[in-house]
C-alpha cells in the first residue's frame, strides 16, 4: 500500500499552515533580521518576504491544485520542467527543511532547558514523530491546539507592548540599513514563511484539491503576515531597533520592558508551544516529500512505504526523524536557519519556473504569470544576498546532489 488517504478540509489545511509560520519569525529570526537590515529595516524586510512569499504561495497553489499528490515542487519540477529540475528541488527542500527541523529543535531545547538544549532538542524530535506516526488526522488536531496557545500568547505580547510598553511609533521611521542589509534581513526572514509549502505538501491528503488547496494557501499566508506586521511594530516601537537587533527573546524584552517581567515565563512557554507546532509540520512536510522522491526512485525505494493502518510515510519519517537527531547533536542552529533559507528560496525559485509554464488561466483577476516571474527572480536574489557562508554552503548542497543524480549508475 503506498497511497495516502484525504482527511483534510480547508480549516485543517490552513491550521496546519499556521502551525508551520508561527513560531519561526517570531521567537527565532526578529533580532538577527533586525541586526543585518539595521533595526528599522526589518518593517520594509518584512514585507519584501512577505511579497515574494505571496508569490509563491500563488504559484504553488495553481501547481497544487493541477498535481495534487505528495511532494510539491518536486513532483510539479519533475512534470513541468524535467526530472533534474525537480530532483534539484526536492534534494534541496529535503535538505533544507531537515536544517529548519534542527534549528527549531535546537530552540526548543533553549527555552526550556539550556544546560542541556541538545538533550531536549532529541526528545522533542521523537514526540513530535510519534505524534506523526499516528496519522495526519492526529497532526492536525495537535497542530489546532497548539495554534490557539500561540495565538493567545502573542495578543498577550501585543496588548502589553502597546498598554504599557512605552510605545514610540517615530522609532518606526529611524534610518534603516543598506539595501544589501534589507534584502539580506528578508532572506532570513523568509526561513518564517516557508511553511505554506506544508499545505501543498500534504497535497494528497487533502479533500477536493483543486478548491481546498488555492484556498487554504493565501488564507494562511494573510494571517501570518498581519500578526508579523502588527509584533514587528510592537517590537521595533517598544525596543527600538538597536535594542531589537540585540535581542535573542524580542518578545519577552518587550514584556519585561513594560514592567511585567513576571509574564516572561508566559512568552517562553508560548515559544516552546509556537516552535513545538513549526517542528511536527516540519517533519510532515519532510517526510512527504522523502516519500515522493523514494516512489521514484530518487531516494531509497524502501522509503516509499505507506502505513496500512495510520495511512503515513513511517519510514520515511522516521529515517527523516534519524538525521534530524545526528544534525541536531552536531549542528548550530544559526547556521541551521541560513542554510535553510538558502536551500528553499532555491526550491521556490523552481516552484515559480514551473507555474510560469502552466500559461494564462481564464477568470483569475491576479496576474498569475507576472506573480510567478517576480517570484522567480526575487527568491533568487534574496538568496544570493544571505550571509556568505550560508550561500556557499547551500549551494553547494545543491550541486552535490545534482551531480549524484547525474552520474549516479541505472537512473532513469
Amino acid at each position: 500500500m503506498n497511497h495516502l488517504a484525504r482527511r483534510l478540509d480547508v480549516p485543517d489545511a490552513v491550521v496546519i499552515g499556521l502551525g508551520s509560520m508561527l513560531g519561526a519569525g517570531v521567537f527565532v529570526v526578529f533580532g538577527p533580521a533586525a541586526a543585518a537590515a539595521g533595526g528599522a529595516g526589518l518593517l520594509p524586510a518584512l514585507v519584501l518576504a512577505g511579497f515574494i512569499a505571496f508569490c509563491n504561495a500563488t504559484s504553488s497553489a495553481r501547481l497544487a491544485a493541477r498535481y495534487p499528490e505528495s511532494g510539491g515542487t518536486y513532483v510539479y519540477g519533475r512534470e513541468r520542467l524535467g526530472p533534474l529540475a525537480g530532483f534539484v528541488a526536492g534534494w534541496g527542500f529535503v535538505v533544507g527543511k531537515t536544517a529548519s527541523c534542527a534549528a527549531m529543535a535546537l530552540t526548543i531545547g533553549a527555552y526550556l532547558w539550556p544546560g542541556q538544549a541538545r538533550l531536549v532538542a532529541v526528545s522533542a524530535v521523537l514526540a513530535v514523530t510519534a505524534v506523526n506516526l499516528r496519522g495526519i488526522g492526529k497532526t492536525a488536531t495537535v497542530t489546532k491546539a497548539l495554534v490557539a496557545l500561540v495565538l493567545a500568547v502573542l495578543a498577550l505580547v501585543a496588548v502589553v507592548g502597546v498598554a504599557g510598553g512605552d510605545l514610540a511609533l517615530d522609532r518606526l521611521g529611524d534610518p534603516g540599513g543598506s539595501g544589501r542589509g534589507v534584502l539580506t534581513a528578508a532572506g532570513l526572514l523568509f526561513f518564517a514563511f516557508a511553511g505554506y509549502a506544508r499545505i501543498a505538501t500534504l497535497g494528497e491528503e487533502v479533500r477536493d484539491p483543486q478548491r481546498t488547496i488555492p484556498r487554504a494557501v493565501p488564507l494562511a499566508l494573510g494571517v501570518v503576515l498581519a500578526i508579523y506586521l502588527v509584533l514587528a511594530v510592537v517590537t521595533i516601537g517598544v525596543l527600538g531597533p538597536d535594542r531589537l537587533a540585540d535581542s535573542a527573546a524580542p518578545l519577552v524584552d518587550v514584556v519585561t520592558a513594560a514592567g511585567l517581567p513576571g509574564l516572561a515565563w508566559v512568552v517562553r512557554a508560548g515559544a516552546t508551544i509556537a516552535v513545538i507546532g513549526v517542528l511536527l509540520s516540519l517533519v510532515a512536510g519532510v517526510g512527504r516529500t522523502t516519500l515522493a522522491m523514494a516512489r521514484r526512485r530518487d531516494l531509497p525505494g524502501a522509503l516509499a512505504a505507506v502505513h496500512p493502518v495510520r495511512q503515513v510515510p513511517h519510514r520515511a519519517e522516521v529515517a527523516v526523524a534519524a538525521v534530524v537527531i545526528l544534525v541536531v547533536l552536531l549542528g548550530d542552529v544559526r547556521d541551521a536557519i541560513g542554510f535553510s533559507s538558502c536551500t528553499v528560496l532555491v526550491y521556490y525559485a523552481i516552484t515559480n519556473a514551473a507555474a510560469l509554464t502552466l500559461g494564462r488561466e481564464p477568470g483569475r483577476k491576479l496576474p498569475v504569470r507576472v506573480l510567478a516571474g517576480l517570484g522567480l527572480v526575487g527568491c533568487l536574489v534574496l538568496a544570493v544576498n544571505l550571509p556568505l557562508s550560508n550561500v556557499l554552503a547551500g549551494f553547494g548542497v545543491l550541486a552535490v546532489g545534482a551531480a549524484w543524480y547525474a552520474l549516479r549508475p541505472g537512473r532513469r
